[in-house]
């Protein structure tokens, strides 16, 4: 039972998690929001919230106490220059956090952290129109579609569309299709 601890280790090593957060936090600085697990979102969260309150004051002591969260320069200079002015009169809840459903691979609670200033309005995902597909060759829809004129409507006897007339077609027009393969050279030559 985990009673009384104050993070979660995410399964981690104490290392691997402060790289993998920071890291985390650089993206997030850098991009306006990035896509992870519920987990690594609140973990994330807890984590950059606070830097984001010490970009509040651009002094010296302030980004080098940030760098050495994030060891991004890159981060660092964004969050200073572009989201702190924007934050400056927020008093807190920087970043939101919306669930967009479960991973397809592991069935993971999936979630979107972003910045609150910087989320646009997004406008809805559009629907994937699912191309039906049937069994039938696509020969016939192929030549219609190429601008090949097919003719009103003919009449055929009986005869010419009987299974047998059909084979009659196909034995006729095999050997034109056949490929002539020369003969293999025996390894003593």
């Amino acid at each position: 039972m985990r009673h009384n601890r104050a993070i979660n280790h995410l399964g981690r090593q104490s290392g691997h998690r402060k790289a993998m957060l920071a890291n985390m936090a650089s993206s997030l600085i850098l991009c306006k929001q990035i896509e992870t697990t519920v987990a690594k979102a609140k973990a994330l969260r807890t984590y950059v919230e606070p830097l984001i309150t010490k970009s509040k004051e651009d002094t010296t002591h302030s980004r080098r106490i940030v760098f050495s969260y994030l060891k991004q320069k890159e981060a660092v200079s964004e969050l200073f220059r572009v989201v702190a002015p924007k934050i400056a009169d927020r008093p807190g809840g920087y970043t939101r956090i919306v669930r967009t459903g479960f991973r397809v691979g592991d069935a993971a609670d999936m979630a979107i952290i972003q910045l609150v200033d910087f989320a646009e309005a997004a406008p809805a995902p559009e629907k994937e129109v699912k191309k039906t597909t049937t069994r039938r060759s696509g020969a016939k829809k192929a030549a219609a579609t190429e601008g090949e004129a097919t003719p009103a409507k003919k009449t055929v006897s009986r005869k010419a569309n009987s299974p047998k007339a059909a084979n009659e077609k196909t034995t006729k027009a095999a050997p034109a299709a056949r490929k002539v393969v020369a003969p293999r050279k025996s390894g003593n030559s």
